[in-house]
């Protein structure tokens, strides 16, 4: 039977990186153009992926330190900005006043799939890794 704790570091880095080059994806290859609130999580995902990346292949667990509250800021951005695309009046509360507005639907499948969610959903399965990771060894 696999240990999950034995290997939480490589799927939060695995999560990461898919997470990252989805973004990338929607951006550079679809031409969707990220919104204010798109970059904030962008600013606290792409570093996920090199910190856990290097992590990862050092065996080296101290980075939940700093992976555990980049991954927290970013879920709570990343819920901040689903709310305001779903829930009326979330939309006023911070609006968006340069470039594409925070409320826009780039794709919405199965009527509540958005890009905010996937990246509630990475941010989110980030965390519950690193709460499974086994602690260092002193």
């Amino acid at each position: 039977m696999v240990n999950i704790r034995q290997y939480s570091l490589y799927f939060a880095w695995i999560v990461s990186v898919v997470a990252t080059l989805g973004s990338l994806y929607f951006s550079e290859i679809r031409g969707f153009i990220p919104c204010e609130l798109c970059w904030y999580q962008r600013i606290l995902m792409y570093p996920l992926a090199l910190i856990l990346g290097i992590g990862t292949f050092q065996n080296d667990q101290t980075v939940k330190k700093f992976v555990l509250p980049m991954a927290m800021i970013g879920w709570c951005i990343s819920l901040f900005h689903y709310l305001e695309q779903k829930v009326p009046g979330f939309a006023e509360i911070k609006p968006c006043v340069n470039g594409v507005p925070c409320n826009t639907e780039y794709i919405n499948w199965l009527g509540f799939i958005t890009i905010p969610f996937l990246a509630l959903i990475a941010f989110s399965i980030i965390i519950v890794f690193m709460l499974f990771t086994k602690p260092s060894q002193k």
